[in-house]
């Protein structure tokens, strides 16, 4: 089992910035070579929605609304992935998931509170 716990949600004027942070514990002897982190959001009354992803080589992949604000990274030696998020507008408003997949299992944080005020 691996855990993920998320941190660094908060509230934010329009404009401003917040870094997210998931760290990893548990069973995570193969999450550096074959871990796939995402993070998603879901607003109230929306569907949740991917953000960004990265792959253990570090590439990275966004959706349309987040690109060249948002940017995610990882930490091997910290077992953490980053999600610095500039720029940031009220429609970010959400709550913050952060997902790994190692293989077939798939594992998800309890989630952070992103608002961000207009």
């Amino acid at each position: 089992q691996v855990q993920l716990v998320e941190s660094g949600g908060g509230l934010v004027q329009a404009g401003g910035s917040l870094r997210l942070s998931c760290a990893a514990s548990g069973s995570i002897f193969n999450i550096n070579n074959m871990g796939w982190y995402t993070w998603y959001r879901q607003a109230p009354g929306k569907q949740r929605e991917l953000v960004a992803y990265i792959t253990p080589g570090g590439s990275t992949n966004y959706a349309g609304s987040v690109k060249s604000r948002f940017t995610i990274s990882r930490d091997n030696a910290k077992n953490t992935v980053y999600l610095q998020m500039n720029s940031l507008k009220p429609e970010d408003t959400a709550v913050y998931y952060c997902n790994v997949a190692v293989g077939p299992s798939s594992y998800w944080g309890q989630g952070t509170q992103v608002t961000v005020s207009s």
